[in-house]
């Protein structure tokens, strides 16, 4: 996994500054910390219960390291603290020029999907951002649209690389699904996406052919050659290029003849032997579904495995039409490699069928240890069929429903898992079509709470707030209460409401959130200002959180959950063992 610096950050409060840094997986179990302002030591004593030191009185330009002591010895300094001197940080970033469409529709850009991983090797985490064009269409949507745009940026704005998609990969939520993650272990991220003749990468050097146009009148691209690219993520660079897996073929065969569901596509990326990740990319989920495990080490591509529902050895078992408008990784089976929970399904690290509820298609899923009384993880969901139950909570390990309520008669598009209320042990679950909370049995412990989308660790507690379009609320028993408003911030991906990315990036364990801002010049950063007594290792070095960072830009985004419970009266949480470059 990734070798990280102490991520330190100082978030300016009207009565001082909270500082919070990482706790390292391949830190000592013991180890404090002692805080420093421009060289000089401001804590009286080590601090060893948590990683974060609000320092009273202190102006918003304060400049902040902090140095570990491990056996009473104190060591070198950190990297210095990013300062959060309004409250957020701010990533300056540039749209791409507009443009217009063959059908004369002018179009201009903005910031939407984010992901993170370390693309210059130096420890800290950069951004890769994708731009949508204004005409960005749903699938089931006709229209030209403009190109795709991919950026590398770092913490400070400086912009990398910039990839250019080009008019043969439809701009959209469900075409465009890019993984950030370090795949061959030298220390720095690579990039990895769908592209097609004219796709442009990092260097300016052209993918294919650079005239070739297979939009027809419609906008749809339903001929011509699709491709699978690593990028170099320093350059930009096209390392490889392969044929996707698997090819459109006869489009009417995934389920209609116009273009839509042939091109749904998944990712992630999934710790398949247990060791190293492989890259994930897949088609269809109403009716065919193809999953491809690939490597990438030596830089060349393999192909691990392929699952497909129609094979021999998968048709008739019902794995079809089971797909969800995202996905979920995680050891089901807890023998220490990676399974894909692919909706109202699941295939196992060697690419063999796990299981399947033969429920269907669904919006939103979320797998984690929601019962820590129960060992291993649990995963809930939703599901869009009128004839299928309105909500499902599984036991990932076989498949089997643990409970479940009736249809809806609706399609109950969003649904939600977390420990939000104190009063309850374990996590919650609601979702749309539902009026309460509900436990691990299925008891109903409360009122619903104002939203059902995302999650942030936010405040000090261990209990998770709600994030929502631009705010974060926190969930009570009788009305939520407001904790974050982002301030001139635009969410993403219309009705759906989320963020650029959402996740702990940065400091302690706590979630940070990102929005651009409402003229997409800026990616803006906020992180908690509220002190927690809590000490948990990064959750960017659990490896089920970071691989869920890395797909939460796929299709319907969710955020992430660590392999462990994070909650209300939880137990010592536990201590990666990891190794990094």
């Amino acid at each position: 996994m990734e070798a990280l610096d102490r991520g330190v950050v100082s978030v300016h409060t009207d009565s001082g500054n909270l500082v919070s840094w990482r706790w390292l997986a391949t830190d000592p179990d013991d180890v404090s910390f002692n805080v420093y302002r421009a060289g000089t030591k401001v804590n009286s004593s080590p601090v060893t219960g948590s990683t974060n030191w609000f320092h009273s009185g202190a102006p918003s330009q304060a400049d902040y390291t902090v140095r570990a002591v491990v056996g009473g010895v104190e060591q070198a300094d950190s990297v210095h603290a990013v300062q959060f001197r309004t409250g957020y940080k701010d990533v300056p970033i540039s749209p791409p020029a507009g443009g217009t469409t063959p059908d004369g529709v002018a179009y201009t850009y903005e910031a939407n999907d984010a992901s993170v991983g370390d693309l210059d090797g130096d420890g800290a985490l950069d951004f890769v951002l994708k731009w949508n064009p204004t005409n960005a269409k749903d699938n089931s949507q006709s229209g030209y649209t403009g190109n795709t745009v991919i950026d590398g940026i770092k913490l400070d704005g400086t912009r990398l690389w910039r990839i250019d998609l080009g008019r043969n990969i439809r701009s959209g939520a469900h075409y465009t699904q890019f993984q950030v993650y370090d795949y061959d272990g030298d220390g720095r991220a690579e990039v990895a996406m769908k592209t097609a003749d004219a796709t442009v990468d990092g260097t300016g050097a052209t993918i294919g052919s650079a005239s070739a146009d297979y939009r027809n009148s419609s906008g749809y691209v339903l001929s011509g050659p699709e491709y699978l690219t690593m990028f170099n993520g320093l350059t930009g660079a096209a390392m490889a290029t392969v044929d996707y897996v698997p090819a459109r073929g006869t489009v009417s065969s995934w389920g209609d003849s116009y273009g839509n569901r042939v091109d749904r596509f998944l990712a992630g990326t999934a710790y398949l032997d247990g060791a190293r990740p492989s890259l994930i990319m897949a088609r269809g989920y109403y009716t065919r579904t193809v999953i491809a495990a690939w490597d990438w080490r030596g830089g060349a591509f393999t192909r691990r495995w392929t699952f497909d529902t129609n094979s021999s050895t998968n048709t008739g078992k019902g794995y079809d039409g089971q797909g969800s408008h995202s996905l979920s990784i995680g050891d089901v089976d807890s023998d220490g490699k990676d399974e894909i929970v692919y909706g109202a399904m699941a295939v196992d690290d060697n690419g063999a069928g796990l299981w399947t509820t033969k429920t269907g298609h669904g919006d939103a899923q979320h797998l984690g240890d929601l019962d820590p009384a129960n060992p291993g993880l649990e995963y809930f969901k939703v599901s869009e069929s009128t004839s299928q139950p309105a909500e499902l909570y599984i036991d990932p390990a076989n498949g089997q429903i643990l409970w479940q309520l009736a249809s809806c008669g609706c399609d109950n598009g969003r649904g939600v898992a977390g420990d939000i209320y104190a009063g309850n042990d374990g996590a919650e679950v609601w979702s749309a079509s539902d009026s309460y909370i509900r436990d691990e049995a299925g008891a109903t412990k409360g009122r619903e709470p104002s939203s059902v989308n995302f999650l942030s660790w936010w405040d000090g507690d261990t209990t998770r707030e709600l994030l929502d379009g631009t705010h974060i609320d926190k969930y009570g028993t009788s009305a939520d209460t407001r904790l974050l408003t982002g301030s001139d911030v635009h969410s993403n991906n219309s009705t759906k409401a989320t963020p650029s990315l959402s996740g702990d990036i940065l400091g302690d364990w706590r979630e940070e959130v990102v929005w651009p801002t409402t003229d997409n010049t800026a990616l803006r950063i906020y992180s908690t200002p509220y002190e927690t007594t809590t000490r948990i290792t990064t959750l960017l070095h659990d490896s089920q959180y970071r691989t869920a960072l890395a797909w939460q830009n796929t299709a319907y985004n969710q955020p992430p959950h660590p392999s462990f419970f994070i909650g209300n009266g939880m137990a010592t949480a536990p201590r990666p063992l990891i190794y990094t470059p």
